[in-house]
């Protein structure tokens, strides 16, 4: 048995058929214009007809309204951003030129995008003014030797309005200190002259020290005439030693000895002279009389 279709039906089919694939197709292309991807450092803020939504999107497959909203995506992955050198006369009137890189991230995508136009153009301008007001602060020996609160100083002037904007400062280092060669030689000059200062200062305290050492050595040879003796002999062995020198002794050490010898017995041979009495005085001679 064969089933017969009226013309009239399969022309609804076909409409049907066509009006599906109609659809479908609108829905494609809706999807396609509605999808959005955000990825995992990304945050997406949300402007439907001009006001920003409150939500924030997060990283993912997203779909926002084709021709209605618009999407921002926000980049929260740490920025590392290099200051420019910034020219600068410090408190004690030295000309220096510092440069430095400053740290930070979004927080707050709808901050970020509503409160400034461009963030990263903000925060780089108020690194160079903070550094040129930190320049003008310091001293140049803070400079070069104290950086790390001068950093903590520099951050906490840009932390300051960037929290309205949405980013918060991580670091603050200050990279190069730049000065003129005038100075570079006046302190290569004054390092020179403190270094020479201590080595005379350590010179003398080594003088001081030798003549103690001397003294108390001096006070031994003058106890035992030996050791003078003996010293002198090292002296000889201690100059003998160089291949080309000659040691003459005008005297042998033996004469010395005898001298030495002859000088005691000598003082011990000398009788010692009795002392006048102060009771004593002159003999009276008297003449008596028988």
């Amino acid at each position: 048995m064969r089933v017969h279709i009226a013309p009239q039906g399969a022309v609804m089919v076909e409409a049907l058929v066509a009006a599906a694939a109609t659809v479908a197709s609108a829905g494609v292309v809706y999807v396609m214009a509605a999808a959005r991807v955000v990825k995992q450092y990304e945050r997406g803020v949300v402007f439907r007809l001009g006001r920003v939504r409150s939500s924030v999107r997060g990283p993912g497959f997203t779909l926002i309204v084709p021709f209605v909203d618009r999407l921002r995506k926000v980049n929260m992955q740490i920025v590392t951003m290099p200051v420019p050198a910034q020219d600068g006369i410090t408190r004690d009137n030295v000309t220096v030129r510092v440069d430095a890189v400053i740290y930070f991230k979004v927080v707050d995508a709808s901050e970020a995008i509503v409160q400034v136009e461009d963030y990263r153009f903000a925060v780089s301008q108020m690194a160079q003014t903070s550094l040129r007001s930190i320049i003008g602060k310091s001293d140049l020996d803070d400079l070069l030797s104290n950086r790390e609160k001068l950093n903590q100083g520099l951050e906490l002037m840009i932390d300051s309005p960037a929290m309205g904007w949405g980013v918060q400062i991580d670091r603050v280092e200050i990279k190069d200190v730049s000065l003129p060669e005038t100075m570079k030689r006046s302190m290569a000059r004054q390092a020179e002259a403190d270094r020479e200062r201590r080595a005379r200062v350590i010179n003398a305290d080594a003088e001081l020290q030798a003549s103690k050492k001397l003294a108390e050595a001096a006070g031994v040879m003058s106890d035992q005439p030996a050791a003078l003796q003996l010293r002198l002999l090292q002296t000889v062995v201690a100059v003998a030693a160089e291949k080309n020198s000659t040691l003459v002794l005008p005297f042998p050490v033996e004469l010395l000895r005898f001298l030495e010898r002859a000088q005691q017995s000598q003082q011990s041979q000398s009788p010692q002279q009795p002392l006048p009495s102060r009771d004593s005085g002159p003999a009276q001679s008297g003449t008596g009389q028988d």
